[in-house]
């Protein structure tokens, strides 16, 4: 049997919000495996348990630029959410999404050699360390190149989002990208949605609807109504505008004879596990020294 430590229960429950013992049951369950016990609970509880890939735990912002038909997005990273704010760093990340933009680089590497303004993207990151003493990365990027629109949101600099889209006017592509911040959908339709993603909502709806004791051709429809359901709260085209929860993205797009061909979108530090130091821990370490 695996160890199940502290830490993995401690995950377990930062990921569902579920109680120590639960996690730690669902744990031994699942033979020390975090994604198949996060399963577990949902199937037990019913709960939306959010996955771990979407923990915030890093510093630093999003930048963007947009020149003609072209667009990108940028995520640059810091030690401190002090120097996340210090212009220097902002003017790294600025030259980073228009270095992405007019070289068109193949990865983060590529990227570094791109000169902005008689610079490297490189030589500015390596000044800005040196001048502000933190390290810094230049985590990822995204490029939309488009003969339609391209919109783009930064809300607080901490996500970032960019639509690439056709019809309508910039006021549209804004409420698209914003809307995109706020509910986070997965992808633009449902027949986007990855296939290995469905069979496990579907799998979990099945196991959940089996524990009701009903018939098998109403467990059948409870599981197609759920699936339903979770296709529209997952796609753009399938959710509620913001602005107006009585209308779709769909809808919204329909009347404004528009469509979107994709997004992305990048929250800051999303996916990085942020090391937390337990000091009171490290002096008492170091006491017994």
């Amino acid at each position: 049997m695996a160890e199940i430590t502290a830490k993995m229960v401690s995950d377990l429950r930062a990921a569902t919000g579920l109680g120590m013992m639960e996690c730690k049951k669902a744990l031994v369950e699942a033979e020390g495996d975090l994604a198949k016990a996060e399963e577990i609970l949902r199937i037990k509880s019913g709960n939306k348990a959010s996955k771990m890939a979407g923990r915030l735990a890093a510093e630093g912002i999003i930048g963007s630029f947009i020149e003609g038909g072209v667009g990108a997005l940028v995520e640059v990273n810091c030690e401190t959410d002090f120097v996340a704010k210090d212009p220097t760093f902002l003017a790294l990340a600025a030259a980073a999404a228009k270095a992405v933009v007019v070289a068109n680089p193949a990865d983060v590497e590529a990227l570094g050699a791109v000169e902005v303004d008689g610079q490297s993207v490189e030589e500015i990151r390596k000044a800005a360390i040196a001048k502000l003493g933190e390290n810094m990365t230049i985590r990822r990027f995204v490029r939309y190149e488009t003969e339609g629109k391209i919109a783009t949101y930064l809300h607080g600099a901490k996500i970032g989002v960019i639509v690439d889209f056709n019809g309508g006017d910039e006021a549209l592509g804004k409420d698209i990208a914003m809307h995109i911040a706020a509910s986070k959908p997965i992808c633009v339709s449902k027949d986007q949605v990855p296939a290995e993603t469905l069979e496990t909502e579907r799998r979990i709806y099945t196991e959940q609807a089996a524990q009701s004791g009903k018939p098998a051709d109403i467990v059948a429809k409870m599981v197609e109504g759920r699936v339903t359901k979770f296709l529209a709260e997952v796609t753009l085209l399938g959710q509620p505008f913001v602005k107006n929860p009585d209308q779709t993205i769909e809808k919204l797009l329909a009347e404004k004879s528009a469509s979107v061909k994709a997004f992305a979108m990048f929250v800051v530090g999303e996916g990085i596990e942020k090391k937390v130091v337990d000091y009171a821990a490290e002096v008492a370490a170091a006491a017994k020294l």
